[in-house]
């Protein structure tokens, strides 16, 4: 039998919440989802899978192919970007760039999230790939990884005026993915939370269309879209002690009820749920190593991942570590020793691996003859 501890901890992980179990809540938006963006796990959702045009919300994988660019090396942040002749026509909302204008990609992209221009998002998708159209395919492919099953895309801007643009189409589910994924690049929120700024030296000004950055305690985000085919849509992210959610709601009769939707799906998420990370009750004891060069090992927890806490019942949780008694060498890195369990009730709520911190080689012959000869001497 292992060694086994017991104690209290605020660990809880949670399964998705249907729409008609979140205690009651309700949003005008017809489709609608929160997500906590650290577990990916599902708080609320109505009408999720249901395909809808999504109009600029599609901005958020032209924002995350742009971001993955600067990664890789591809472009960085002063990367002069050239308006083509197809962006400098693209309409809606724009900064009404000339044909063969340049920017820094800093401020191509600020023009994008803040006051979401269709021409920089245009000039930037041909920065990355050529031209718009293979910057589509990247934005497809890139959301089949991401297993956006119900999302397909036929432009970089998500305007309705063009050709197939009745087939571009996307899930308050899937936009919830593509907008985990762009929060995972912290620097995205540089723009993503800016109220009003200016480009071109000052001499054009932005205002951001996400009115939540000023008016929502905690908002980073994220991305407004309006078409008469997509209504008003919004992908609406806020973090608050230490827990960010990301809320989307699509094909809203108004503005309105988008900003009005998304806060009452924030607002219950920061007020039912919590953040944390599973602990040991206490200091984990050292595990004997049988034959090994070191006669102990410390045992760690495996990259314990953030889990969701139901605030209800996160004082009512209890956690027990169960050990190996011991452990014969050699002991290879990140080998498992034990397991830290929550459970509430009978019901196992996380199981996390305890494990080597590193590794302990096996006594050799000689190494065993030596210890033999050295107790041989002190008899």
């Amino acid at each position: 039998m292992g060694k086994r501890l017991a104690a209290l901890v605020v660990c809880l992980a949670l399964a998705a919440v249907p729409a008609r179990a979140a205690g009651g809540l309700e949003v005008a938006a017809p489709s609608a989802l929160l997500m906590d963006a650290a577990t990916g796990q599902v708080l609320y959702e109505k009408n999720a899978d249901e395909q809808l045009p999504p109009a600029s919300v599609t901005k958020i994988m032209t924002l995350l192919l742009v971001m993955e660019a600067i990664d890789r090396g591809q472009l960085d942040w002063e990367t002069p970007i050239t308006a083509s002749a197809a962006a400098a026509a693209k309409g809606g909302s724009q900064v009404y760039l000339e044909e063969g204008e340049q920017m820094s990609l800093d401020e191509m992209l600020k023009a994008v999230v803040v006051a979401s221009a269709n021409d920089c998002a245009t000039a930037l998708a041909e920065a990355v790939a050529g031209s718009e159209a293979a910057f589509v395919a990247q934005m497809n492919a890139r959301a089949a990884e991401l297993g956006m099953e119900n999302t397909h895309f036929v432009n970089c801007t998500g305007l309705d005026d063009e050709p197939d643009a009745a087939s571009h189409l996307t899930t308050a589910r899937d936009i919830a993915c593509m907008s985990r994924e762009l929060l995972k690049h912290d620097e995205i929120r540089n723009y993503t939370t800016i109220w009003m700024d200016t480009v071109r030296g000052g001499q054009f000004g932005l205002a951001n269309t996400n009115k939540l950055v000023r008016f929502y305690n905690g908002t980073t985000g994220l991305k407004t879209g309006y078409t008469r085919a997509a209504g008003h849509c919004l992908a609406a992210s806020a973090q608050r002690e230490g827990m960010e959610l990301i809320a989307v709601v699509l094909h809203c009769d108004s503005s309105t009820d988008r900003f009005e939707s998304a806060k009452a799906l924030l607002d219950y998420g920061f007020a039912n749920y919590a953040l944390v990370t599973p602990e040991a009750p206490e200091a984990l004891p050292e595990v004997p190593v049988v034959l090994g060069t070191a006669e102990t090992v410390t045992p760690v927890l495996d990259m314990a991942e953030p889990v969701l806490v139901e605030k209800a019942v996160r004082n009512q949780l209890e956690a027990s570590v169960e050990l190996a008694e011991s452990v014969t060498a050699p002991v290879e890195q990140g080998q498992a020793l034990g397991t830290l369990t929550v459970t509430a009730g009978d019901t196992v709520i996380a199981a996390v691996p305890i494990v080597a911190p590193e590794r302990v080689e096996r006594l050799t012959f000689f190494d065993l003859f030596s210890q033999i000869l050295r107790s041989a001497c002190f008899c």
